[in-house]
């Protein structure tokens, strides 16, 4: 099979050139291939294997290229980089590697094609294209990965035990391709993660958030998060998401599955964003339910202040992860604290008061906010669902109306700590903050506008029942 025709990208030719000049030979291989087969549109990352040193063919390329790009060597790995106009091109000498049972980093060797193409994680990543120019665009495919392809199958190269324990990183990218593609993962493949689930313990946890944020920007994330809890590796991974599973049932009364309602919702929220953090709230929005749960012989089952608890939850499976303690996690922290409040006030007779502190309190969040809560409804039942889709779109045209009105998002009172102090020749005192106060409610309530005029009045009589004299 030949796909000389599809290689058009003129960087090949010169690759093929520059590894004549040498006199080694030179393949494309792993996911620019896949990706080319399955016609998957433009991959910008193409790895190139050289039977012989990667770093010299990426430096000959380097120079045979008008822009003469800058060539990254990392001599640790053997693997050097350059960067033409829109792609990321990476160089590595053929190896074979050997590994220990503590460290997914391997004995690196030289070795053949063969030997590099058995080290490759999956069967339809070990495809390769030769560039030589008498084969150009040939394809060299050990372990029928274009069956696999067909087939939508992830398969390993070699004995799938082998393969996880030696690098468990790849039982993550396995469950990430099978999602990403909409693939079914080999049975003795999917076995051989099961039993290897406790070696994911000694992969980094950056690491393993990338292949988690790549599940999660998958067109249906639910596939990954349902094979990660069928193999195990979710309990070790994020067991807040594993304690939701299940129903409890007292007197006759039950509470639904909030693992499964949780999957739904993410899988809702991916067909609308593509916010990797609105992807993270929705994952996140209901971990609270589990350390909260309570039964109530009058009301059933109880999650009293969930909110609550998730979002203290989320900074500590932040910190746990090593994921980013900055604006993004305060962001899913504010989502999970927030995510039913708008469900409270949806409804017909929703008033301005509620509408205005919804919004003051949510700021720029607020469309991420309703477009949670809307993804929050997974009622099978047809008139709920309609209900409470209606319920939110008046919310929504509340919102639109209140803002317009009062440009409350993210407002500062009108009269600012400096004037009050200014105003009644005040130090800095709780007094300030008692009028600031007294006027922000003011605002929310509807009592007075959103303005200076309005806001200085009231300022005025509430510092005169502090006992305040006004300078003239």
């Amino acid at each position: 099979m030949n796909y000389k025709n599809e290689l058009t990208h003129s960087i090949f030719e010169t690759i093929s050139k520059s590894a004549e000049q040498l006199h080694v030979q030179c393949y494309v291989i792993g996911g620019f291939v896949r990706d080319l087969i399955l016609k998957r549109g433009s991959h910008k990352d193409i790895d190139i294997v050289a039977i012989g040193s990667g770093i010299e063919l990426a430096q000959q390329v380097a120079k045979n290229l008008p822009s003469k790009p800058k060539v990254q060597v990392f001599k640790t790995y053997g693997t050097a980089m350059l960067q033409f106009e829109d792609l990321e091109i990476e160089f590595v000498g053929a190896r074979k590697e050997s590994y220990s049972k503590d460290s997914r980093n391997p004995v690196v060797e030289n070795g053949t094609l063969e030997d590099d193409q058995n080290r490759r994680d999956f069967t339809i990543n070990a495809l390769a294209l030769d560039l030589h120019p008498d084969n150009f665009g040939e394809l060299l495919d050990p372990f029928n990965g274009i069956d696999d392809l067909e087939s939508k199958l992830i398969k390993t190269p070699l004995n799938p035990d082998i393969t996880y324990s030696d690098d468990p990183l790849r039982m993550l990218r396995a469950i990430r391709f099978a999602t990403q593609l909409h693939f079914k993962i080999d049975d003795g493949s999917l076995e051989a993660i099961t039993r290897n689930s406790n070696r994911i313990e000694i992969i980094t946890k950056e690491r393993i958030v990338t292949e988690l944020n790549k599940i999660l920007e998958a067109p249906k994330p639910s596939i990954g998060f349902l094979l990660l809890e069928k193999t195990g590796l979710l309990k070790r991974i994020l067991p807040e998401l594993t304690a939701l599973k299940g129903i409890d049932e007292k007197e006759g009364q039950r509470h639904k599955d909030n693992f499964y309602h949780t999957l739904e919702v993410v899988d809702n929220i991916a067909k609308h964003s593509n916010n990797l953090w609105l992807h993270w709230a929705a994952l996140l929005h209901d971990i609270g339910k589990a350390p909260t749960k309570k039964f109530n012989k009058k009301n059933g089952w109880m999650f009293h202040g969930h909110e609550f608890e998730g979002s203290k939850m989320v900074f500590h499976l932040f910190k746990r992860l090593k994921m980013p303690l900055n604006e993004k996690m305060k962001y899913v922290q504010k989502l999970v604290f927030m995510s039913s409040r708008p469900i409270a006030i949806a409804d017909a007779n929703v008033t301005d008061s509620a509408v205005r502190r919804l919004v003051f309190d949510a700021g720029d969040f607020i469309d991420d906010l309703m477009m949670l809560c809307e993804a929050d409804i997974t009622t099978k039942n047809p008139n709920k669902f309609k209900k409470y889709h209606n319920n939110f779109k008046i919310v929504r045209e509340k919102i639109i109306e209140v803002e317009e009105r009062d440009h409350i998002r993210n407002f500062q009172p009108p009269v600012s700590g400096e004037e009050i102090m200014k105003t009644f020749n005040l130090k800095p005192s709780r007094e300030i903050g008692i009028i600031k106060e007294k006027i922000k409610e003011a605002i929310l309530e509807g009592d007075i506008p959103n303005e200076h005029e309005a806001a200085y009045n009231l300022m005025l009589e509430e510092g005169k029942k502090l006992g305040l004299i006004a300078s003239q």
